[in-house]
């Protein structure tokens, strides 16, 4: 059986934390941010989780088990 290849717009957009959680970044942070608030443009820079519900699908493109 050949090797399983990781998902390259996945390998990009995730990455795995130490405890195994998959981390994500927010959208809508590339353009027209002088419309955004200064708290909103804030909120977007930390980077969240990605749902239990998703995190199986993910970890398969990311080839993770």
């Amino acid at each position: 059986m050949p090797k399983m290849k990781t998902h390259s717009s996945a390998k990009k957009r995730f990455k795995l934390t130490g405890s195994g959680k998959v981390k994500r970044f927010h959208a809508f942070t590339s353009h027209m941010m002088r419309n955004k608030g200064k708290k909103a443009k804030l909120r977007l820079r930390d980077a969240g989780l990605i749902s239990t519900a998703d995190e199986k699908r993910i970890k398969r493109l990311l080839g993770v088990g």
